[in-house]
Parts: structure tokens; C-alpha cells; sequence
């Protein structure tokens, strides 16, 4: 499918000096410069750039809609394609658990949704996959570059979930019982689980960085995950790290932007004013200017939100959007997206110019999402 070949026009269009009234062309699922052979009056709306997604896992209710009630991860592709597109992602990077916690987001899950994925070629909009690998799981290093190498991930992100504090303490760890469940353990296994991972804690470092090291030459881009302090960020610049997601204080992301690297923050913090967890404020970092790209997190539809939100608030939609679009895109190293120019991708989100609501989505010049008067004016 190469996508649709006509003319938008009478709708405002995010450039780089903010909103004004142009045409936009697309042909063969890119931004032209010629007029196409149709042209669709959008008076009302506004075009901006398809948001590109950094780190999202609320894709794991389609693929868990009840707790146990794990489905084939090929069953909930493309009803997570439709809630991304509902809500104006036009890429969206599915955060992966490669977990000791298991079910959804242990190593067999992680093959099945890498294969599903793979597999689903007729997708409108770009999903990849991002491979959380929980850093604790050395004995799966093999297996965790095995699968990025068959399935061309090409971001990973180093995680430390474990409950370190309550394993030296000899306590036994909040959410215990579940988590043997989804694991197929009892309890007590689990528990004896994790103390085999802590033990090893002296040995994750030395591993990893072979394992960083093999992944750079695959052209991986490789992040840190809640740094909590320079130093915790620093050990991983040291294995070749490019960017921090989600870092807990404004010391952490100033040294990340110190080493060069960019830094990622999720939308839920910045509609909510602060994070859920208690840690660093995102609206504060991104007032601070240390915030590359935002992030769904959990839930896909604060990253229009935030976006909008902090527009209302007086930054400059340019800036604004940028946290969404060509900000991630950069950091993923997808050159062919993130603004509306000749030759960058066909994908756009049209908003409702007052209510600011989604009307539309186009992901490679193909419509991903389309609703209310917008449909008939493009297929009249």
C-alpha cells in the first residue's frame, strides 16, 4: 500500500515558526512538495506531526485484559495499533518486560510478542518493540542478544526492579504472592529466585558490559532506567548508555545531559504535576530544559495531553510538540519522521482546531484513525 496521494488544505500546520495556514501534499506515504490530484479543504483543524511514542506498556491490557488472563500477543496487535492511532501515535515503541517477574513480562512473553510483532506486516502505524531487560538476569544474556539480533530491536533499556533492600534485610518482599503466580512458582521458590539474583549482584556490572558492548555493534540504542543519582547514571555511560529514561531528580538528569545524553520522562508525570512514585517533577525537568522526548508510560493518551497541556501553559507549541515528535525520533535515530517537511514520512495527527480532540491519524500516508465530519471530507 503506498499510500494516499493528494493535497491537505485550509488547516493550520505546526512549522518551525509555529502554526500558520499551508498546504500539505503526500504521495506514496511522504511529505511532497507538488500539489496531488485531490485536495481536501480541512478548514478547522490543525496538522501536526504524528506523535512518536519512546516507552509505552499500555499495550499489556491488550494482551492481559484480566489478571492471569494472558492471550496470544498476536490477538492484541492491531486493537493496540487502534488505541495508538485514537490517540495521534504514529510510532509507538512497545516496552517490553524481560523480566524475572514472568508471565506478560518474562522471557517466553517477550519471544511471543517479538514474534508477533515480526509477524504483522500489514500494521499502519510503526510499532517496534522496546526490550526492558532486567539486568539481574545474567544467565540470559545469550538468549537476551540472541533475540534482539533475530528480531531487529533496536532499543533496549537496562532495568533493576529487584527488591535489593528487602532481600539484605532477609524481609520478605512487597507483592511476593503474585508475582510467584505469574511466574509458575510457589512463593517460597520465588522468593529463593530472587535471592539467587541479589547474591549475584557483584557480577551484573562486568557481564553487562559485554553485553552493551555486543549490542552497540548491532547499532542497539541502550538507556539507563530510574537513575536515581549521577553516579547510578554514570556506571552506565561507562558501558556506552545514550540516554536516561525516567530519571528520579534533577541531579541524575543533569548529568545525563552533562555525558551528552538525552533524557526521557513520561507524560502521566506532567498532567499529573509529579510523579505517582514521588520522585522528580517532569513539568520541572522540562521547564529546566532537560527533557529530550516524553513518554506514554502507562497510558497512551497523556502523551497528547502533556503536549497540549504544557502549550496552554505557555511554551511554544513548537517546543511543545517537539517533546513528542522529533524529540524521541531523534533519540531513536528515526531521521525520516518527527516534523512536517518534504521527504520526511506521511505521518500527521489532525486535531479538532477548538475542542483539540483527535479527528484524524495518517502513519505513512496511509489513514491509521478517523472520525466525525473529517471521514466525509476525505472521501468526498
Amino acid at each position: 500500500m503506498l499510500g494516499l496521494n493528494l493535497t491537505l488544505m485550509g488547516a493550520e500546520v505546526l512549522g518551525p515558526e509555529g502554526l500558520a495556514p499551508r498546504p500539505v501534499s503526500m504521495a506514496e506515504g511522504v511529505i511532497t512538495q507538488d500539489q496531488g490530484p485531490r485536495c481536501i479543504d480541512l478548514s478547522g483543524y490543525i496538522i501536526l506531526p504524528g506523535l512518536v511514542d519512546f516507552h509505552g506498556d499500555g499495550f499489556e491490557r491488550h494482551v492481559a485484559p484480566r489478571r492471569g488472563a494472558v492471550v496470544d500477543p498476536r490477538e492484541g496487535i492491531r486493537p493496540i495499533e487502534a488505541e495508538l492511532a485514537a490517540n495521534g501515535i504514529t510510532t509507538a515503541m512497545l516496552a517490553q518486560f524481560y523480566s524475572w517477574e514472568g508471565g506478560m513480562r518474562g522471557p517466553d512473553f517477550a519471544a511471543a510478542m517479538a514474534r508477533a510483532l515480526q509477524d504483522a506486516q500489514d500494521l499502519i502505524c510503526d510499532l517496534r518493540l522496546q526490550l526492558r531487560v532486567e539486568m539481574n538476569m545474567v544467565d540470559h544474556y545469550a538468549a537476551i542478544l540472541d533475540l534482539v539480533r533475530d528480531h531487529q530491536i533496536a532499543c533496549v533499556v537496562f532495568n533493576d526492579h529487584l527488591p535489593h533492600e528487602a532481600l539484605a534485610a532477609g524481609k520478605r518482599p512487597p507483592r511476593l504472592t503474585g508475582q510467584a503466580l505469574k511466574a509458575g512458582r510457589s512463593p517460597e521458590a520465588h522468593l529463593a529466585f530472587l535471592h539467587s539474583l541479589h547474591d549475584r549482584k557483584p557480577e551484573v556490572m562486568p557481564a553487562l558490559r559485554d553485553l552493551a558492548g555486543q549490542l552497540a555493534e548491532l547499532g542497539v540504542v541502550m538507556g539507563s532506567h530510574d537513575d536515581a543519582t549521577p553516579a547510578a547514571h554514570a556506571q552506565f555511560s561507562e558501558i556506552g548508555v545514550s540516554l536516561a529514561e525516567f530519571p528520579e531528580t534533577v541531579e541524575a538528569a543533569k548529568a545525563a545531559r552533562a555525558e551528552g545524553h538525552g533524557v526521557v520522562m513520561g507524560a502521566p508525570n506532567v498532567l499529573r504535576g509529579g510523579s505517582h512514585a514521588g520522585k522528580v517533577s517532569a513539568r520541572l525537568l522540562v521547564e529546566a530544559d532537560l527533557v529530550d522526548a516524553l513518554a506514554s508510560d502507562y497510558h497512551y493518551p497523556a502523551l497528547l495531553r502533556a503536549a497540549l497541556t504544557l502549550w496552554q501553559g505557555g511554551m511554544g507549541l513548537m517546543e511543545a510538540w517537539a517533546l513528542v515528535s522529533s524529540g524521541p525520533a531523534r533519540l531513536l535515530g528515526l531521521e525520516d519522521r518527527g516534523v512536517i517537511a518534504t521527504g520526511k514520512r506521511a505521518d500527521f495527527v489532525i486535531l479538532d482546531a477548538k475542542s483539540h480532540a483527535v479527528a484524524a491519524t495518517i502513519a505513512g500516508g496511509q489513514i491509521a484513525y478517523a472520525r466525525g465530519d473529517i471521514v466525509q471530507r476525505l472521501l468526498s
